[in-house]
């Protein structure tokens, strides 16, 4: 899964807004802002932004706070993502898969025996591939959307929204269909001193961007055995793929060829 590195290097930039900020009226933040949250996140760097991300708006068809709301919104999600599949390259490392068969009749239990976790999404049927990009571009949309974001009273991230934030199902489940549960939903939250909730915030974070270093350094391994120091000695299985191809070889869809053709999978 693709992990954006625009966001890495605000990694250390401490983007996290105060706590009135976030649960009260949309407001749009500042880099005074990113400033002040920087020694909560790690005290010993602080605001340390190389790259100058959101401190201006020059060259770009979007304001600074504009562009403080979409870094912020992107190392969010990013760390998310990590954090998903940091534990999940783990799971999938380890044998550990659902005891069933796939659509089809293929057994889990012959994806999780051809490798690693890159190997293994390359063993996944390309309608199955199909299916988890189609879904996850369906929570992208939502996520995105201005009505679903106005249904909780909400606004997108680029205009004073919350970073972070993703809209519930209820506008969904009133209009198209029962879903089960909400995305990042957390019943305890409700019950959550203000206190907690932005140490929580900030958890989250620091939590994401430990992920997003793991998991590149898990990749890094799996493609080059011994490049990442202390993980040689872990039996990651080594992965002779293109870690950054969302399709391989095996999938026969229109220019995938012709995309493995170009240089390292297409992407260098």
């Amino acid at each position: 899964m693709a992990l954006s590195f625009h966001t890495a290097a605000l990694s250390f930039a401490g983007n996290v807004a105060p706590l009135s900020q976030r649960a009260g009226a949309p407001v749009m933040e500042t880099i005074e802002d990113l400033k002040a949250m920087a020694p909560k996140l790690n005290p010993i760097v602080g605001y340390w932004n190389p790259l100058s991300l959101g401190e201006t708006s020059v060259g770009s068809a979007y304001d600074a706070e504009a562009a403080i709301g979409y870094l912020r919104h992107s190392e969010i999600k990013h760390g998310r993502v990590a954090m998903a599949a940091f534990v999940g390259f783990i799971v999938q490392s380890n044998g550990i898969h659902f005891p069933w068969n796939i659509a089809g009749g293929i057994p889990y239990a012959d994806i999780s025996a051809v490798g690693g976790p890159a190997a293994q999404w390359d063993a996944v049927p390309t309608a199955g591939k199909l299916q988890i990009l189609g879904t996850i571009f369906a929570l992208e949309m939502w996520g995105e959307g201005s009505t679903a974001l106005a249904a909780d009273g909400q606004k997108h991230y680029m205009r004073g929204g919350k970073p972070g934030y993703y809209p519930t199902f209820d506008l969904f489940r009133d209009t198209v269909h029962p879903l089960p549960l909400n995305l990042f939903a957390s019943p305890l939250a409700s019950k959550m001193t203000p206190e907690k909730k932005e140490k929580g915030l900030l958890v989250e974070i620091n939590n994401g961007r430990a992920a997003m270093i793991g998991i590149m350094a898990f990749m890094s391994e799996a493609k080059v055995p011994g490049s990442v120091p202390g993980l040689s000695s872990v039996g990651i299985a080594p992965y002779s793929g293109e870690c950054m191809a969302p399709f391989s070889a095996s999938d026969n869809l229109p220019f995938v060829s012709e995309m493995l053709s170009f240089g390292n999978g297409g992407y260098f």
